[in-house]
């Protein structure tokens, strides 16, 4: 299993920043290092949007240049995102409609984030959202079986040169899955129970993607 298959508890990164319009690429910059290195890229933009809108906030609410901090943590099917100022002053959304930006910060973040909040702290603030991580589950999972499959077709002698059609990669994978059922039945397990175990998680986690 990948170590950030289940995106561990203690992977967390916090980064102090100016809350500065100059800033704002750079904290997009580190964002995307650490996603890619956490094996989260699926869902680069929707935090990199989240950021930049709280960032914005920071900027436009607090004042150019406010010291401010970024967290970004794993927790299990969702990242969690906070942003730290120190101010107290809590946002709050516009009812009804606002020409300008009034308010679209918030109600951007409330449309892409599962949850979001604000927390009061010692020393001021911190908004927070939660962005699913479920894409990003899917996707690391498609890239295990495409090295898996390349492995595979490595150690059974296929040709490495051309580029294998669709239909080709879908005989190696037909191929693996015998492969395993007949490894699994060799040390004393169920193939039939493992395909039914398969089917279903694949089912609901294409369902949650």
């Amino acid at each position: 299993m990948s170590r950030y298959d289940s995106f561990e508890p203690w992977l967390r990164c916090v980064m102090p920043f100016e809350a500065a319009p100059a800033e704002l690429s750079l904290l997009r910059q580190r964002i995307r290092c650490i996603l890619d290195h956490w094996g989260a890229s699926a869902v680069v933009e929707e935090t990199e949007l989240a950021v930049t809108e709280l960032a914005t906030n920071v900027i436009k609410h607090v004042g150019e240049g406010a010291a401010a901090t970024l967290v970004l943590e794993p927790r299990h099917d969702r990242l969690r995102v906070e942003l730290h100022d120190k101010s107290y002053k809590v946002p709050t959304r516009s009812s009804g409609h606002c020409d300008a930006e009034c308010g679209r910060g918030l109600h951007l973040l409330s449309a892409m984030s599962l949850e979001w909040g604000t927390l009061l702290t010692a020393t001021g603030k911190a908004v927070w959202c939660e962005i699913s991580l479920e894409p990003a589950r899917h996707c690391m999972r498609v890239q295990r079986a495409a090295a898996l499959l390349d492995e595979y077709r490595r150690v059974a002698g296929a040709s490495s040169s051309t580029v294998p059609t669709r239909a080709v990669l879908e005989e190696s994978a037909t191929d693996v899955i015998t492969d395993l059922l007949h490894w699994l039945a060799a040390q004393g397990g169920d193939p039939d129970e493992a395909l039914d175990r398969a089917q279903i998680r694949y089912e609901a986690e294409a369902e949650a993607a």
